[in-house]
């Protein structure tokens, strides 16, 4: 029989490599979205710190990817610096998925069947991973 923390190496293997798929989407938005054209209507300032919040928020991405395939056993073995990074990777997500649910609306997002299913599937994942990072949590907590 599998044990648990089987199943949890598991995810946070999947977790890293995950944040990396994040990517892929990341770099087709400005482009899919039409960032050209609605940042052209900011100032120079705010259409340059709108790039800077994208840059920083992409960043975080890259380091809980890295991060999470690096401390991998770290956080299984429930090292305080790996699991307050986890803490964080966990609110960071749950916060991201409260945001698509309760801020955006659906008529916030552009409408066609890619985009649909785009923002089913980063959703998905968005849940997988505050799941993943709340499991080795509250796994290390009960341990």
């Amino acid at each position: 029989m599998i044990k648990f923390e089987d199943w949890l190496s598991l995810a946070l293997w999947l977790a890293g490599i995950g944040h990396f798929c994040i990517l892929f989407a990341s770099f087709q938005v400005p482009s899919r979205l039409g960032w050209k054209e609605d940042l052209a209507q900011l100032t120079n300032f705010n259409r340059k710190l709108m790039w800077v919040y994208a840059g920083t928020t992409l960043l975080t991405i890259i380091a809980f990817g890295t991060l999470t395939l690096f401390l991998h056993h770290e956080f299984l073995t429930g090292d305080r610096a790996a699991l307050a990074v986890a803490a964080f990777i966990a609110i960071f997500w749950t916060l991201r998925i409260l945001v698509d649910f309760v801020y955006f609306e659906h008529s916030d997002w552009p409408a066609g069947v890619p985009f649909v299913i785009g923002h089913f599937l980063l959703t998905a994942l968005f849940v997988a991973l505050a799941s993943t990072y709340w499991a080795v949590l509250v796994w290390n907590f009960l341990k």
